[in-house]
């Protein structure tokens, strides 16, 4: 399974568990996304810095990473059921 799979992976499941946790909806969701930004950042540096990948090879898929888990999220927020209303 490739990295880019498992970031993905984690990252749902991250929302998962915060969405658990958390009642209020929007509270979990604006975690979520900021945890996962600097989850993903932190993805994209190791990526630059260690694995030898250039920048915009890593910007490309930090936006996959980022923004799938990201638009996920937003999407559960605004068309999930809401278990605090």
């Amino acid at each position: 399974m490739s990295h880019t799979v498992i970031m993905l992976i984690a990252g749902v499941l991250l929302l998962i568990v915060l969405r658990l946790a958390i009642r209020d909806t929007r509270r979990a969701t604006r975690l979520f996304i900021l945890l996962w930004l600097i989850i993903s950042i932190g993805n994209l540096l190791v990526g630059v810095l260690y694995a030898g990948y250039g920048w915009g090879e890593e910007a490309a898929i930090w936006i996959l990473v980022f923004g799938t888990p990201a638009a996920v999220a937003v999407g559960a927020a605004l068309f999930g059921p809401n278990p605090r209303a």
